[in-house]
């Protein structure tokens, strides 16, 4: 199977690289494409993860139709055959890994919410009883479930630099009073649909992050949505507080670049074979178990 690392669209103007996602200019609007480049630790490795682009952008499909009545989002078309001319030629690059999609004024925050405590959020309650500034009660664990999830923002990193969570105050002094309530509701909104579907396919969905746009029709949810790059899906049936769980995303990677004691500096590593198809196949099972379909890469 091949990987995608680059996407090369001959005269289509490129935007921009990402970690995972080239953007290129068409016609008015945008094209995603999601390549298998996989990043951790705020670097982009050296190796792919084959098919993985497919499968986020295959994910962020199933979602923008489950969700479509909450909220718009910013897709024109995911066919290929429906892009213009000057793309077809390229579909070797660009079959179920690519969407055209509206250009949208984009929120400059990160809105996520967590719906259990995990991760930095976990750190932060050890040391203050705190997550993101926002006060929680005494005797949780790593992997509890919180009273309520909580609407914890960030910053928009640039350049490969982290994400900084900021408060409530400092959204609504960025996009405005009226707006940051209503990122934070509909945030919040699609977290509970989403982690109801999730729970009905036997998954736990911990927390997730969105990004928002505007058109003239009003506020759209753009980039990618509820993915295992963006989220963290947990198997319900194990569940239990006291440690970290297992996810269906990049854990395997991690843990590997841990163990080979990475000073978490460019240049990246790449990846053993086995770390590679471990992590592939957690992609395409999170698919399976979201969609109930099984996806052929």
């Amino acid at each position: 199977m091949n990987t995608l690392l680059k996407t090369n669209l001959g005269a289509t103007p490129l935007l921009g690289r990402g970690k995972v996602r080239d953007l290129y200019a068409v016609d008015g609007a945008l094209l995603l494409v999601a390549t298998d480049r996989i990043s951790a630790f705020d670097h982009v490795l050296a190796t792919g993860i084959p098919g993985k682009g497919k499968v986020l952008t295959q994910i962020s499909l199933f979602w923008f139709d489950l969700l479509k009545e909450l909220i718009p989002n910013h897709l024109i078309t995911a066919d290929v055959r429906e892009f213009p001319a000057a793309l077809r030629v390229y579909a070797d690059q660009l079959e179920g890994r690519s969407m055209l999609v509206k250009r949208a004024e984009m929120f400059p925050v990160e809105c996520v919410v967590r719906g259990y405590l995990t991760g930095s959020g976990w750190k932060e309650y050890q040391a203050q009883g705190t997550v993101c500034g926002i006060a929680l009660p005494p005797g949780l664990m790593d992997g509890s479930r919180l009273p309520e999830p909580v609407f914890t923002p960030s910053t928009k990193s640039q350049g490969g630099e982290h994400d900084e969570n900021i408060s409530f105050a400092a959204v609504e002094k960025a996009v405005g009073a009226e707006d940051a309530a209503e990122l934070r509701r509909l945030t919040m909104a699609i977290y509970k649909q989403a982690a109801a579907h999730a729970e009905s396919r036997g998954l736990i969905l911990a927390d997730t992050k969105f990004e928002f746009g505007r058109t003239a029709e009003g506020i759209i949810l753009a980039d990618e949505v509820l993915t295992p790059d963006s989220s963290r899906f947990w198997e319900g049936e194990t569940w239990k507080p006291g440690g970290p769980q297992p996810s269906f995303d990049k854990q395997y990677v991690r843990d590997y670049l841990e163990s080979i004691h990475w000073n978490k500096q460019a240049p990246a590593p790449g990846l053993p074979g086995e770390v590679v198809e471990r992590t592939q196949a957690k992609y395409l099972e999170a698919y399976r178990r979201l969609t109930g379909q099984n996806l052929p890469i």
